[in-house]
């Protein structure tokens, strides 16, 4: 890893920065501020999400009552009135309306609004209450491009793997600082379910989990969206983007497939379809996302003509994990889709006309293995010994572990010579870039179908978290070791904490890598640490000298 840079802001970005503070400063008052009692009130911030060109969804709790916290049950049925307009003052309402926040939603309450105008800022805010009137901090959002419409290029903030208890979410408050985004990519593990002092250890952790015990209840899931809710710097995120969301395992239980997870026990846990159904319910209430008819994350947002964003749901209809070096992982029987789900990705992907195709996907599809020999030995001695086709896997719980899924979609794009596919990962704490190989055995020789940008965590632990060393004290021997034995893989950072930025143009896909400086730092500050990008047309990835501005 290179020395780390600065950031070093354009005037322009400064100036536009100081008018999104302005936004958020107000989010960070209202989880604080006295009230009356009994009056209604706003401790959870504002948000917005799932920006479309003609609408965005919008969000808020309102506290009806001091006792009606996440998760009680209590506090009567409340009107809230909402908001949007195209400047701060609200001289000029484009759009409003009224919702009603009920115990059965826990309070939470989102407003689908549409008739809005493309590519186009707006300020939002809610009233609650009768006489003494409370009032939201008020949010910025943004309209998505007309859908055909010829875009110079698209900003996203992206993101993944935010542990309550491992650190600070100074990076979110980075990300709340730049206005030159159209939205934040969420690539899941937006909270974690574990028990306090149980991951990281009591004596790790820089605060504490509100429910103290592991969730299992719709209740707790409740309690736990609701404190994370209360970080400030959450808060001001959500207050100055629009966030588009998927999940991954942790806001379930850990390495969650189908019928299970490792970190469920039906003896004594219950009925992990209740859990599911719990946990799935807290998230539609407190997230701002819109559920499919069939209750899962899969869906698909456009760009103008510039870009499709297709984001997967890689919890709901999986199966269960095999074994490390069990050659089951090959299995066609065994899906980390579904079927009904890798079938819509493929026909939206074959269908559309843009021109570049973002794959939201929470775990890594580029393979990472070891023990790989060439193709032509590989096969046999695979087949024989009941080994991986691939080499032996280190993650069973990527894409590694569905191996059939992964073939399918990468013949899918070859054959229909879909071009310009990038995805876009979380999930494992660590920063890469790869290209995603047509054959992993034989690559360079053979082609690349697409390439992949993973962002490392806002707080979960990495190696030298794990490790208890100094950064780099193992880790650039470990990765050497990584791009040694997949040499698709142009970069990993095994360390940092931070969050991506990826810029889009007609010519090229760019992510920037940026880490903070401490994530046990509440005031942590961050610096760039590598750009890596994919020409148009060349299904590559190659090392750019700077970050965009």
């Amino acid at each position: 890893m290179t020395s780390r840079q600065f950031f070093a802001p354009t005037r322009r970005t400064v100036v536009r920065a100081a008018a999104a503070t302005a936004v958020a400063a107000p989010v960070l008052a209202s989880a604080t501020s006295a009230r009356a009692a009994g009056a209604a009130a706003f401790l959870h911030g504002v948000a917005s999400g799932d920006p479309l060109p003609d609408g965005v969804l919008l969000w808020t709790r309102v506290t009806p009552t001091a006792d009606a916290v996440p998760g009680s049950g209590r506090g009567a049925d409340t009107a809230v009135r909402w908001e949007m307009s195209e400047d701060a003052a609200f001289t000029r309402i484009a759009a409003q309306g009224t919702v009603v926040s009920r115990a059965a939603s826990d309070h939470t309450v989102k407003a689908d609004v549409r008739g809005l105008r493309p590519a186009t800022a707006y300020f939002f805010r809610f009233t609650a209450g009768d006489g003494e009137q409370a009032h939201s901090p008020v949010g910025r959002t943004r309209t998505a491009p007309a859908a055909g419409a010829a875009v110079p290029g698209v900003r996203f903030g992206v993101v993944s793997c935010a542990n309550w208890e491992a650190g600070w979410f100074s990076a979110y408050r980075h990300l709340a600082a730049r206005a030159d985004l159209d939205a934040v990519l969420h690539l899941g593990d937006y909270l974690y379910e574990y028990a306090s002092g149980a991951y990281p250890a009591q004596t790790e952790g820089v605060r504490r989990h509100e429910p103290a015990h592991e969730i299992l209840t719709l209740a707790d899931y409740r309690a736990r969206h609701g404190k994370y809710k209360t970080d400030p710097d959450l808060c001001s995120l959500h207050a100055t983007h629009p966030v588009i969301a998927i999940w991954d395992d942790h806001e379930f239980a850990n390495d969650a497939w189908a019928g299970g997870a490792e970190n469920h026990t039906p003896g004594t846990e219950g009925s992990w379809a209740e859990r599911v159904a719990a946990a799935k319910q807290a998230y539609f209430e407190w997230m701002p996302v819109r559920a499919s008819t069939e209750g899962t994350v899969y869906r698909r947002l456009r760009f103008g003509a510039l870009a499709d964003l297709h984001l997967l749901d890689l919890r709901s209809f999986r199966s269960e994990q095999s074994s490390v070096g069990n050659g089951a992982v090959d299995d066609p029987e065994r899906s980390v889709t579904g079927r009904a789900q890798l079938d819509w990705l493929k026909a939206g992907l074959a269908g559309s006309d843009a021109a570049w195709q973002l794959v939201g996907t929470s775990v890594m599809i580029s393979p990472v293995a070891f023990g790989a020999l060439p193709a032509h030995l590989l096969a046999p001695l695979a087949g024989l010994l009941g080994l991986p086709g691939e080499g032996l896997a280190v993650n069973v719980d990527q894409w590694d572990g569905y191996t059939d899924d992964r073939r399918e979609l990468i013949a899918h794009l070859r054959a229909r010579a879909v071009r310009n596919t990038v995805f876009l990962t979380g999930d494992i704490h660590m920063a890469w870039a790869n290209d995603v190989p047509v054959r992993a055995a034989t690559y360079p020789l053979s082609a690349s179908a697409a390439t992949e940008f993973v962002v490392t965590s806002v707080t979960s632990d990495n190696l030298d978290d794990i490790l208890r060393v100094a950064p780099q004290t193992v880790s650039l021997v470990a990765a050497a070791a990584v791009r040694s034995a997949n040499r698709h893989v142009k970069w990993v950072d095994l360390d940092s904490h931070g969050y991506g930025v990826l810029d889009v143009t007609a010519e090229r896909s760019q992510m920037d890598y940026f880490a903070v400086s401490d994530k046990r730092n509440p005031d942590a500050t961050s610096s760039w640490v590598r750009s890596y990008r994919t020409l148009n047309g060349t299904q590559k990835i190659e090392r750019a000298d700077r970050p965009v501005h």
